[in-house]
């Protein structure tokens, strides 16, 4: 099962027909695919710091979406790509973490269990 974005149609794809939220830390593209799991793209440019700090960030958003995929709080059926800021390169992991979800809850991709509500 493929989970990720690769390729560089793939991306562009995602970023012309797909819609796009942003807060300080990150840039979040969302387009609907034809597949039953979501796929991720993650995209840090040099302006977010250094090749080690570029990991690290890149590392915290994969984490942050492998545990939102695993406790089934993102919707299947989307290709995501995030986008890094350079706001990002100081961001810890809960830092990181809210930004995701702010944006998922924007695009109306992030369901919260937890609460049991209807939202």
């Amino acid at each position: 099962m493929k989970t990720r974005l690769r390729k560089d149609r793939e991306f562009r794809l995602v970023y012309n027909k797909g819609k796009s939220f942003a807060n300080q830390n990150l840039v979040v593209y969302l387009l609907k695919n034809d597949k039953e799991h979501t796929r991720l793209g993650v995209s840090v440019s040099k302006k977010v710091g250094k090749s080690v700090v570029r990991s690290r960030v890149s590392r915290l958003i994969k984490e942050n979406f492998r545990l939102l995929v695993k406790e089934q709080k993102i919707l299947s059926g989307y290709d995501l790509v995030v986008i890094a800021r350079s706001n990002s390169n100081n961001a810890d992991f809960y830092e990181i973490s809210k930004s995701l979800k702010h944006l998922l809850k924007k695009h109306g991709v992030y369901v919260n269990v937890e609460e049991g509500d209807d939202n």
